[in-house]
C-alpha cells in the first residue's frame, strides 16, 4: 500500500514515500534532499557518502542535492545556491508522491538577506515501480524580475566507475574512471547510464543541459565528507539550468527529470 512517513536520516528529520509495489524514496526536509531511491526491485539506486554529515551543519554528499539559484560558483552566492541548506515544508501528499515547499519567508536572515526576491520552489517527488520522476518549480512572487540557474544535482550508485556507460552526451558511449567535469549543452534526447546489468533511462524537461561529474581519486582525497575510494561508486550525471534565467514577477518555471529502470539491458 502506498504510505508517507515521518523518519529520521542521521540526524535530520525525513519522509519517507513508499509506493504500493514497493518502490521508496526517503527525502530530508534539510533541502528537501533526496537521499534514497529504491524501485520496486528493492536496489538503492542512489549513492550517499559515508562521510558526509547529516546533522544540518552542511550540505549532504551524495543523493540528489537541489540547485538554486545558482549553479557552482557561477555567481555572487554560496555555491550551488541556498536551496540545499534550508529548512522546506512538506506540503502535500498522495499515492506514491510528495511535495516540498520553501519560499522566502522560510529562510533564516542571513540566507534570507543574501537573496532578497520573492520566491516560491516546490519539489514533487514520485515513485512508481521502476521510475522516478522529480519536478522542480519556481515562482517569482515579488514585485522585481530576478535570474537563477537550476539543477538536480544527481547521484547514481554504481557497482565501479570505469564499467559505467553514459549514452546521450556524445557520438558514442562515455567511458571514465577518474575526474572528470563536462556540461554538455542544448540536451534534448534522454541519456542512458549502463552498469553491468542494468540500465538507468534519464529523460528531462525544462532543464536545458547535463553535467557529468565525478571528483577522481585526487579531489575526492581533499573531500572532507567523502572517502578516499568513494568516487569510484558513483557518477553524477545532473539535468541542469547552467545559464541563469530572468523570470518576470508572476512568472514560473518548472523542470522535470524522470529516471527508469530497465533491468533487461
Amino acid at each position: 500500500m502506498n504510505t508517507i512517513e515521518m523518519v529520521d536520516y542521521g540526524q535530520l528529520p525525513a519522509v519517507r514515500i513508499r509506493g504500493a509495489d514497493g518502490a521508496q524514496a526517503i527525502v530530508t526536509l534539510y533541502g528537501a534532499h533526496l537521499v534514497s531511491w529504491q524501485g520496486a526491485d528493492g536496489a538503492e539506486r542512489l549513492f550517499c557518502s559515508a562521510a558526509s554529515r547529516l546533522d544540518g551543519s552542511r550540505a549532504i554528499r551524495g543523493g540528489v542535492p537541489l540547485i538554486f539559484p545558482q549553479f557552482a560558483e557561477r555567481g555572487t552566492g554560496m555555491r550551488h545556491g541556498f536551496a540545499r541548506v534550508a529548512t522546506w515544508r512538506l506540503q502535500e501528499t498522495g499515492a506514491g508522491f510528495a511535495v516540498f515547499a520553501l519560499e522566502h519567508s522560510d529562510l533564516p536572515a542571513a540566507l534570507a538577506q543574501a537573496w532578497p526576491h520573492g520566491f516560491a520552489l516546490r519539489l514533487r517527488v514520485e515513485v512508481n515501480g521502476g521510475a522516478l520522476a522529480l519536478a522542480f518549480e519556481v515562482t517569482n512572487t515579488g514585485a522585481d524580475a530576478f535570474a537563477f540557474s537550476a539543477a538536480l544535482h544527481s547521484y547514481f550508485l554504481v557497482s565501479e566507475l570505469a564499467r559505467v556507460r553514459i549514452g546521450g552526451v556524445q557520438e558514442g558511449a562515455l567511458q571514465i574512471d577518474d575526474k572528470f567535469d563536462t556540461i554538455y549543452r542544448g540536451v534534448k534526447s534522454a541519456i542512458t547510464l549502463a552498469d553491468g546489468g542494468a540500465t538507468l533511462r534519464l529523460a528531462q524537461s525544462g532543464f536545458t543541459d547535463a553535467v557529468v561529474w565525478n571528483p577522481g581519486a585526487l579531489d575526492a582525497a581533499a573531500l572532507a565528507d567523502m572517502e578516499e575510494a568513494e568516487y569510484r561508486r558513483f557518477v553524477c550525471i545532473e539535468p541542469a539550468l547552467i545559464a541563469p534565467l530572468t523570470l518576470a514577477p508572476g512568472a514560473a518555471w518548472r523542470g522535470a527529470h524522470t529516471v527508469s529502470i530497465d533491468t533487461a539491458s
